[in-house]
């Protein structure tokens, strides 16, 4: 009990402090809106994993998919704070990470890239400054995407996830998957994995196209806003990645499912035979 506790309320402040980097480290208009969000999600986090029983959260039993995520979501969001705080207040450590965003950015920003792609979503008349910060963030956070990504997979291929940490049990952590809502669940689960490696895969062409279509019927999003910039390139480069390893846990899940039938009916045709 007080170890479930404890652990609730770490993960909470964790979860509070990604919301409030970008507030603390750069001058806001409104701190007691970032506050108030930062709040709302530590509490949410904390009832999520202070409950016996699981309501919305995946994988809460299946590490590291959740603290992966988490790593990925909190090293793009602070390295975005500080890119945009070189603009503002420059330091060693800001000059640092926006060289390596640079460096990153034009490495990925060849035609049809996804990075070519978020450049294109400013206007015409952005200036040259707000175009390098962009590219800058856009080409850091899709790779710390990508290596998420890559290190999943690395779990799952070369250390056995999720059956390494033990048994998994599909009711604790896929909570709102209802095994008996029709249909077989391997094939369930392997068209919903495919459904989001897919989706995954296309977003980060997609959303670029969308807000570039929209701007033409509303406003245009206000990049030279560092916190707009923040958090809108880290939920292009984040929600796919997350959407992508969320496919790929379900597809293995399934193939552990079938692997369990299989030997089940090798079991049950050894003991007929016998």
């Amino acid at each position: 009990m007080l170890a479930r506790f404890t652990g609730a309320a770490l993960r909470g402040l964790l979860v509070a402090l990604v919301v409030a980097f970008p507030s603390l480290l750069l001058p806001v208009s409104a701190p007691e809106i970032a506050t108030l969000l930062a709040l709302v999600a530590a509490l949410l986090t904390f009832a999520e994993y202070n409950s016996s029983y699981p309501s919305i959260v995946e994988f809460r039993s299946a590490p590291p998919l959740n603290r992966l995520r988490y790593v990925a979501l909190l090293v793009t969001v602070l390295a975005l704070t500080l890119i945009a705080k070189q603009r503002i207040e420059p330091t060693h450590l800001t000059a640092l990470v926006s060289g390596l965003g640079g460096l990153l950015g034009h490495w990925t920003d060849f035609p049809y890239s996804p990075v070519r792609l978020a450049v294109l979503m400013l206007p015409p008349d952005a200036s040259a400054a707000t175009v390098e910060t962009l590219r800058t963030a856009a080409g850091l956070s899709y790779v710390i995407a990508l290596l998420t990504v890559a290190a999943f997979l690395l779990a799952v291929r070369g250390f056995g996830w999720p059956v390494a940490h033990g048994a998994f049990n599909v009711w604790t952590n896929l909570p709102l998957f209802d095994p008996t809502a029709g249909g077989d669940v391997v094939h369930r689960l392997q068209r919903d994995g495919q459904i989001n490696t897919v989706l995954g895969i296309l977003l980060p062409f997609a959303i670029p196209a969308l807000i570039k279509l929209s701007s033409a019927l509303i406003q245009p999003l206000p990049f030279t806003e560092p916190q707009t910039m923040i958090w809108l390139i880290s939920a292009w480069a984040f929600l796919p990645a997350s959407m992508i390893m969320r496919g790929i846990a379900l597809m293995r899940i399934a193939g552990l499912i079938a692997q369990k039938r299989r030997r089940a009916y090798a079991d049950a045709d050894a003991a007929q035979a016998a």
